[in-house]
């Protein structure tokens, strides 16, 4: 009997801390990256004051991941919530891309990737990555989630910053120097898919830094000078009046219902360690961390 209590109360454990583990990034919660550190932050119970952690990872505590990984996190660049809020697709400038597990914080995908800036999951488990100015990289690269390190598809994209799926159109879209492209997924079903281009457009600025989906249609997009508001639909750029003529934009966080935006910008060479909210109107620090983008979970 004493055994049978015994197991029931580790079963009980383990449900409860499955449970809590699918809460830790909740919607409206921020995953911010800089230096080789993750973050995961609730918005709501920090101020200017206080910057309330509720998850933090490190790469040279990470399992899953090779040991020659280590040095090419180092600057990690973008870290988008991915698979309903469990999982972080992280890129890193410094040469690589992984998936960090919430849950466990172990690694499950990685490969070396040169420059990357940004990534995305497609349908069947497959990750686009963007890759900037390397002798290697001025690409985009397709791989799968459960191949670590395969190349499936290679195209070039000169100083790739970044990638979103647009699942109502089937389309994806990219970022780089001076152009805005979309691409549709070829042989999918396949194991050798590809991607083919399907419209290409002359962005309103030069560098192009970030891109980000507001909804079906619409994305917005970061240069060196400006923000600005791409619709898919009527295939236009527009200034996006919140941060018109806002320099150095490193990532964008808008949603249309509420008005409210979640931001960085560069004040120390390429970095910052603040991030900016409107809607509601608040400043969150992150002291002493090379910070450079946020994402927050939808």
């Amino acid at each position: 009997m004493k055994f049978l209590k015994t197991i029931t109360f580790i079963v009980f454990l383990l449900s409860v801390n499955t449970i809590y583990a699918q809460q830790i990034l909740k919607k409206g919660f921020l995953v911010a990256c800089g230096d080789d550190k993750l973050f995961i932050i609730d918005p709501a119970k920090s101020n200017d004051n206080h910057t309330e952690i509720v998850w933090s990872w490190e790469v040279k505590n990470s399992e899953g991941l090779p040991k020659e990984y280590i040095p090419l996190l180092k600057s990690l660049d973008d870290c988008k919530p991915v698979m309903n809020n469990k999982k972080i697709l992280v890129t890193s400038s410094s040469g690589a891309t992984i998936i960090v597990n919430i849950g466990n914080k172990k690694v499950e995908f990685y490969a070396m990737t040169p420059m990357a800036h940004s990534a995305d999951i497609l349908p069947k488990n497959r990750i686009v990555v963007a890759n900037s100015t390397h002798k290697d990289g001025n690409s985009i690269e397709l791989y799968d989630l459960l191949k670590n390190e395969k190349v499936l598809f290679r195209d070039t994209l000169y100083s790739g910053h970044g990638v979103v799926w647009n699942a109502k159109e089937n389309l994806l879209y990219v970022l780089g120097y001076k152009h805005l492209k979309s691409y549709e997924l070829i042989d999918w079903k396949t194991e050798n898919p590809s991607l083919k281009l399907v419209n290409s457009w002359e962005i309103p600025d030069n560098s192009g830094h970030d891109l980000s989906r507001i909804d079906d249609e619409n994305f917005l997009i970061s240069t060196h000078n400006s923000v600005f508001l791409f619709n898919s639909k009527i295939k236009s750029f527009t200034p996006f009046d919140l941060l018109k003529d806002r320099k150095d934009v490193k990532s964008l966080n808008y949603s249309h219902k509420t008005n409210s935006l979640v931001y960085t910008i560069a004040e120390e060479s390429w970095w910052t360690e603040n991030i900016y909210m409107v809607n509601p109107m608040k400043t969150i620090k992150l002291p002493g961390l090379k910070l450079y983008k946020v994402r927050k979970a939808i």
